[in-house]
């Protein structure tokens, strides 16, 4: 995969040395610089995201946005005067990663009415988004599809600290044959041509893109694609693609895309035998983020617990009458047209989902968050349970949404794990997600670059 552009190191100015102690990275117990520690995670047991066995009884301590050393209590001294948060009873993992999301939507069923009520209010709805996913514990995310100034701008907000929200990827505009509405001009991008191809796709990567997104990529000739394809990777920029047609993960393998994007939305009861093979051949090179759970969350919603749209926690930051708008939105699910994929694609999406994890591609968790009742403040963690119970094993599901994300961006040394050097991006759930994954629905700690998000009692 193409390495995507890396920002520029931040020197971490501690003279703290560490250890390597039954696989976690410790201090000593009077470690020198100790002053400049200023705050500790005490009691709790961690999950550092590579995979290792837990660390119970484990102490973190933090220096302004990163990690000094994480280990058990034994081997680490808390220097004295500093802020110390228990952690007692909890698990501490790093934060999660929520690889595909939609900042310009929040729920609403219809989504030429919401552009047409709220298109023009772009920035205002990304915040609410972005601070939503930050309280559920996502301190990374990558919006794969919407308007690109809005986005860069929110991105700009968040690294500013103007206002909440993860560390965000963003891809602006679907490249495509053309904008299946008019009024989608600003996030689906017409292609004309390969001159035009490379064109908009440097336009992308200059005004502040992350990653390439190609919808229908089976629609656009072989130059047009290798024209976006060759273009993004010369700037050191992944691509990304939708896969809900065979054909259209053909057209990506061909053209060597790094991501394939969903599951079920496709007709084909399985993935063809070629497609398999071609998918295990090149399986150590390819990422797939299966957004196994919008349909299961849109049936649940609709046919078994209607009284989910009646919880106030996706209405968080919201103005009343946009979630009363949204609310409206929902009231008969099943006449959305999503509703009608349900009876075909539903029973086909868990043998879809094993062939995937068959193959070896390395999956990614990902949530379509902000389609129709795919609320941002739990889309995440119902992603990551819907993996357990097809057959996923919880440390998996948990390095899907942590470390390997953080591998795809190619900045492991900066979060995905917990280590030293790394920024303190940590949450801390009451129970342990390795036996209940839904323990993650409300994490009871969260932080971002060493700043307490929400805190225990909050």
């Amino acid at each position: 995969m193409a390495s995507p552009r890396r920002s520029a190191p931040v020197l971490l100015l501690l003279s703290l040395s560490v250890l390597q102690v039954a696989g976690a990275s410790v201090a000593p117990l009077k470690p020198a610089g100790a002053q400049e520690v200023d705050l500790a995670l005490v009691g709790g047991r961690v999950l550092d995201g590579y995979g290792a066995a837990p660390v119970e009884n484990a102490v973190i301590l933090v220096s302004g946005e990163r990690i000094v050393a994480v280990g058990p209590a034994d081997r680490i001294s808390v220097p004295p005067g500093i802020r110390v948060i228990s952690t007692e009873g909890m698990t501490l993992l790093p934060g999660l990663c929520d690889m595909h999301v939609h900042l310009q939507l929040v729920g609403h069923g219809d989504y030429a009415r919401w552009d047409e009520l709220y298109g023009e209010r772009n920035e205002e709805v990304m915040a609410i988004a972005a601070g939503q996913l930050l309280s559920g514990g996502v301190t990374c995310a990558r919006d794969l599809g919407g308007p690109l100034d809005p986005l860069v701008e929110t991105r700009r907000r968040i690294q500013a600290g103007e206002i909440p929200g993860p560390r965000l990827f963003i891809s602006g505009p679907f490249l495509q044959r053309a904008p299946y509405e008019s009024w989608q001009a600003d996030y689906r991008w017409g292609v004309n041509g390969p001159a035009d191809a490379r064109a908009k796709t440097l336009r992308l990567i200059e005004g502040g893109a992350d990653v390439i997104k190609l919808i229908d990529q089976d629609q656009l000739t072989f130059d047009e694609v290798a024209a976006i394809v060759e273009t993004a990777h010369a700037e050191g920029i992944p691509v990304v693609a939708h896969a809900h047609r065979m054909e259209e993960i053909r057209v990506g393998l061909a053209h060597g895309v790094d991501n394939f994007e969903h599951t079920g939305l496709g007709t084909a009861p399985g993935y063809a035998p070629d497609v398999l093979q071609i998918l295990a051949e090149r399986n150590s090179a390819l990422y797939w983020t299966p957004t196994i759970s919008p349909l299961y969350v849109m049936q649940f919603t609709g046919e078994v617990f209607p009284e989910r749209l009646d919880d106030p926690a996706w209405r968080d930051g919201m103005p009343t009458e946009m979630a009363d708008e949204i609310r409206a939105s929902l009231d008969q699910i099943p006449h959305l047209p999503y509703y009608a994929l349900f009876p075909s694609r539903i029973p086909r999406l868990p043998t879809k989902f094993g062939q995937l994890r068959e193959t070896g591609v390395r999956m990614l968790v990902g949530t379509d968050a902000g389609i129709p009742s795919m609320f941002h403040n739990d889309a995440t963690w119902r992603e990551m349970v819907k993996w357990v119970e097809l057959g996923v094993p919880p440390m998996e599901v948990l390095q899907s949404a942590t470390l390997w994300p953080a591998r795809f961006f190619g900045k492991e040394d900066e979060f995905g794990v917990l280590a030293p050097g790394r920024y303190a991006d940590i949450i801390g759930v009451r129970g342990d997600p390795l036996t209940d994954m839904s323990v993650l629905r409300r994490p009871e700690l969260v932080m971002k670059g060493g700043e307490v998000v929400r805190g225990p009692g909050d």
